[in-house]
């Protein structure tokens, strides 16, 4: 809601969505704080699929979440999106695939060597 009717507090809209993709947001997201249940896609180009649609709405300015367009500001993840792009996600299962297994070697932290945050940006 904030990126669409107060970004900086001043009832702007984010400058980095496109202007079309933010006008149709506001058709399906009216800027009331309590609404729980209006739900729209993160990728409107093939919703039900995991695929690497969703890097062209990206590169697009569409990206639903401000992370996404968090995406674009490092030269090396822009990059990564346009090539994605530009070859039909020709590594993006393998790539994919790969940070899911350097995920894994994370490694959770139990017992009293971690926490659950009630706020994922604040420690508790």
């Amino acid at each position: 809601m904030n990126r669409l009717y107060n970004f900086t507090g001043k009832g702007d809209t984010d400058p980095a969505l496109s202007p079309g993709y933010a006008a149709w947001l506001k058709t399906k997201c009216k800027p009331n704080p309590t609404d729980l249940q209006t739900f729209v896609f993160m990728d409107r180009i093939t919703p039900k699929a995991f695929d690497e649609k969703y890097y062209r709405m990206v590169t697009q300015n569409r990206g639903l979440f401000q992370t996404d367009a968090a995406l674009l500001n490092d030269p090396v993840t822009k990059s990564y999106l346009e090539l994605q792009v530009k070859t039909q996600g020709s590594t993006f299962a393998k790539d994919f695939a790969e940070s899911m297994v350097k995920m894994i070697q994370i490694g959770v932290l139990t017992g009293s060597n971690g926490e659950v945050r009630k706020d994922c940006g604040f420690v508790n």
